[in-house]
């Protein structure tokens, strides 16, 4: 019997893809990328025409041994790692370790991880395309050049430890761009006037807006001229309804999500950070266990950027739509999809793998993240292959008896639903987050034209126009896809880089930038002009596509794109003051403003009055300054008993200091619990190895007889009901649980059923 090997990227998906092919094959994941240029050198060969240097990443060896005697005694290697340039550089990269035959070794790829998709994928295998791959080492290489090159600049007039990228640096530059108006925005005041009308006197009142008044729009900036206004209200004497008019408005649904609309949808409808999105969304793709059934690929390839949908899932979703909802829920024709600007159409849009299996009969084996985000991307599929709804929109005029013939006009409008169509879905999808929304319409009684009606109330008020809003993560991806900078895989990777160097930060859920972001943005603007401009990063991305179709070769790009940045680099290095980044932080021994600065310890605080002042204070990871030294009651030295000790911060974060002993010790968190070992500690939590844990307050690593008693779920407040032990909190695929820490106990309860504030935490080790 013949033999295969299949050699996936992860060991999720090599589970689902293992049961999906049965025996006669091997599948194995390489976890990623096995080879890669080294981190302690640029790695490129420019002289040799930008030759990349690849080694064997460090933490991969054992990976490649084992890959290496699977492919020993195989009749063939089926390399199948991801749909996209980087795993078609994987499988290259696969190629080159194994050194196979080509007879031997061959290409397959699949959007979804389906029996009939893998079956098919086997069955019709391919050779690596050489251009895809080209593209892919292009664009590594072109950031090597960037970050190598560029990087060494910001730490010599910056700071160490500074970074930056073709991406991550026009990234950057749009959120401090966006800063900056919003710092130069001037606000304006006006007014707008609302009147409440009432029909034969009834109790509940309606309202409209003022739309004209002397035949003109009405344009009030400030109080006076809204006092004007309501002066030359004060002789109306009369209100009629002098126009009603309803048309019929179709509302197509939108398509199916892309990888940049699903990170804006997630944020959105369910607060989801991209990451936290993309997470969820690479777990649904690879598999989930479904009881019997083995694990199973949910969705389709979740980086893409085309809303094009295959026929047949097409044929599959109208049969479906029709037996549930009916015939006439099925669009005439079908709608076609689109792909983002400059985008590749490499994939399909993201779907359900299978249209049958809905949310609600998966959600016993999902987690909250993959329930919630597996059911906004089955209703948005399921509505995009749907009828329009068709909406009413009635518009009333109510007119005054002024001088003018129809003045003064008020307006108002209302929308009613005729027939639902996609919406039936769609509105099932929002239903929990809308009601708000739904409560704020206002319910218009039945009128006529020519119909009086009485004025209630004028009700003026006053507005300031508002600066534009910071991005959120979701705006920014949105603004990015729209700018054709980046593609569906750098989105989330690009907008975590930028919070990990310091640039960006959350506040909230909007990105703002640091001190270090607009000092390092400033520099780069004025400098490196085509790095951080938008339309050049754009442009190098369709170039880069144009690699891949094999319209270019990928070193005449790179040549292209390095000579004139290193004489700009040369020029820079020459021109480039040394930047001092001022905080808003005050020097506590002169007054002086602070310096952010670094050294191999990190980054701290510096007085600007240096060398005649020498203060200095720590910074934490996140550039804030660090905890002042402070007196902590209660916290007792366990090796002299003195009290209270002293907290001070440190490379690794805040401790405990004797001022007695000198003797430290860790400042433990506290979970509000007793030991119900020693019944003398408090379970407190730890870090270790494998993350954080939860362990009892008086153990120590140098008295063996201390308790040792330790928790790797988190602790919740509530003790067992049917033991009292303490209960743990436990994330399961199938939904979250609380259990008993007792294993002898057994008891467990769904943790909504048991305290509905726990849904959607997660484990803490």
């Amino acid at each position: 019997m013949s033999k295969s090997l299949v050699i996936v990227e992860s060991p999720a998906k090599a589970k689902t893809i293992s049961k999906i092919l049965g025996k006669g094959y091997v599948v194995r994941a390489s976890a990623g990328h096995i080879r890669d240029l080294p981190t302690k050198e640029i790695g490129v060969d420019i002289a040799k025409g930008f030759i990349p240097k690849y080694v064997i990443i460090p933490d991969k060896e054992e990976v490649v041994k084992e890959l290496q005697n699977s492919a020993k005694g195989v009749d063939q290697v089926l390399l199948a790692p991801d749909p996209d340039r980087e795993g078609e550089a994987i499988a290259w990269h696969l190629a080159h370790i194994l050194q196979l035959p080509p007879e031997k070794m061959k290409r397959i790829q699949f959007n979804e991880i389906t029996k009939e998709a893998v079956q098919f994928a086997v069955n019709n295998p391919r050779e690596i395309n050489q251009n895809r791959v080209d593209a892919q080492q292009a664009r590594r290489v072109l950031d090597r050049l960037v970050g190598y090159k560029l990087s060494p600049l910001l730490w010599k007039k910056i700071k160490r430890g500074l970074s930056a990228g073709r991406v991550q640096s026009v990234s950057v530059r749009l959120i401090c761009d966006r800063e900056q108006e919003i710092q130069a925005f001037q606000s304006k005041e006006y007014w707008t006037l609302a009147a409440q009308f009432v029909k034969d006197k009834q109790k509940r009142a309606f309202e409209a807006e003022l739309g004209r008044l002397h035949d003109k729009k009405p344009e009030i900036d400030n109080q006076q001229a809204m006092d004007e206004v309501l002066a030359s209200l004060k002789g109306v004497t009369e209100y009629k309804v002098s126009s009603i008019k309803t048309k019929d408005r179709k509302q197509e649904p939108q398509f199916p999500f892309i990888t940049s609309s699903l990170q804006r949808e997630a944020s959105t409808a369910l607060n989801f950070s991209v990451k936290r999105t993309m997470i969820a969304a690479q777990q649904l793709y690879e598999g989930i266990e479904l009881g019997s059934e083995g694990p199973i690929g949910l969705i389709t390839y979740m980086r893409t950027d085309s809303t094009r949908i295959a026929e047949s899932a097409q044929d599959t979703a109208a049969e479906y739509i029709e037996a549930q909802y009916g015939k006439q829920y099925l669009p005439k024709t079908r709608r076609l999809g689109k792909t983002a600007k400059g985008g590749q159409d490499a994939h399909e849009a993201i779907r359900p793998a299978e249209i049958v299996r809905t949310p609600e009969d998966l959600k016993p084996f999902l987690s909250s993240d993959q329930y919630r985000l597996y059911r906004l991307i089955w209703q948005r599929f399921v509505s995009s292959q749907m009828s329009a709804a068709i909406l009413a929109i009635q518009t009333i005029e109510i007119c005054g008896n002024l001088k003018a013939k129809k003045d003064p006009l008020f307006r108002l409008s209302s929308t009613q639903t005729k027939f639902d169509g996609y919406q039936r879905v769609y509105l099932e999808a929002r239903e929990e987050d809308s009601t708000e929304e739904e409560e704020k319409k206002q319910q218009v009684p039945i009128l006529e034209e020519g119909e009086v009606v009485d004025l209630k109330e004028l009700l003026p008020k006053q507005h300031f126009t508002q600066p534009p809003s910071r991005y959120s993560e979701a705006t920014l991806v949105k603004v990015m896809e729209e700018l054709g900078i980046g593609r569906p895989s750098t989105y989330a990777p690009t907008i975590a880089t930028i919070q990990d160097r310091g640039y960006v930060k959350k506040e909230g859920r909007m990105l703002q930038p640091t001190e270090l972001g607009m000092g390092v943005n400033a520099q780069l603007v004025q400098h490196f002009p085509n790095i951080v401009d938008t339309d050049f990063t754009a442009n190098m991305e369709t170039q880069l596509d144009e690699v891949e179709k094999g319209g270019r070769p990928w070193g005449e790009l790179l040549a292209s794109f390095y000579e004139p940045f290193l004489k700009t680099l040369e020029t820079a290095t020459e021109e480039m003051d040394r930047i001092l980044i001022v905080t808003k932080y005050l020097c506590a021994q002169c007054g002086l403003p602070m310096l952010q600065k670094s050294s191999k310890y990190g980054n701290f605080l510096g007085c600007s009055g240096y060398p005649e002042c020498k203060h200095t204070h720590p910074l934490t990871p996140q550039n804030e300054p660090a905890p002042k030294e402070r007196p902590v009651p209660g916290e007792v030295c366990s090796q002299c008993g003195h009290e209270p000790m002293i907290a001070k911060y440190g490379r690794f974060g805040e401790y405990l200091k004797c001022s007695e002993c000198a003797h430290n010790q860790p400042i433990l968190k506290k979970v509000g619990l007793e030991c119900p070992v020693c019944h003398k500690g408090q379970i407190v939590e730890r870090k270790g190895r494998r993350g954080l844990f939860y362990g009892c307050s008086e153990y120590s690593s140098k008295d063996p007889n201390s308790c040792n008693f330790v928790l790797w779920s988190k602790p919740i407040q509530k003790p067992c009901p049917e033991c009292a032990s303490i209960l743990v909190f436990k994330p399961l695929k199938r939904g979250d649980m609380v259990q008993c820490s007792n294993k002898e106990c057994g008891f467990k309860a769904p943790a909504g059923e048991f305290d509905p504030s726990l849904v959607g935490q997660e484990e803490a080790s």
